[in-house]
């Protein structure tokens, strides 16, 4: 069964750059489309923020463009995102999640998330 683990994340001030990591781990699969995804605090809800196909076709949250990129590296099972001119407002956990390929069939999987704060 793969494990999905974000890195990356961190305290950075308002208009600084992070860059998150999700490694997908393990063996006996292949992995399909790759989403970010976060939830901020008090919402109850996650926010689609980025997804990137197994071909690298891209998509955003409107309100994200330009300031955040996503891209994946193949042989390595890994997706980034690319963060920059972060505002307080960007201040959420951040999860990966992967369209994960079995023999024995699909399903979707979720990494635990990764902290990012923004102060001001």
């Amino acid at each position: 069964q793969a494990k999905l683990v974000e890195s990356g994340g961190g305290l950075v001030q308002a208009g600084g750059s992070l860059r998150l990591s999700c490694v997908a781990s393990g063996s006996g699969f292949s992995v399909g489309n790759m989403e970010w995804y976060r939830q901020s605090p008090g919402k109850q809800q996650r926010e689609l923020v980025a997804t990137i196909t197994s071909d690298g076709s891209t998509a955003y949250a409107d309100s994200l463009k330009g300031r955040f990129t996503i891209s994946r590296d193949n042989a390595k099972n890994t997706m980034y995102l690319q963060m920059s001119s972060l505002k307080v407002d960007d201040t959420a956990v951040y999860y990966c999640r992967a369209r994960l390929r079995y023999s024995s069939g699909t399903n979707y999987s979720w990494g635990l998330g990764t902290q990012v704060t923004v102060s001001s």
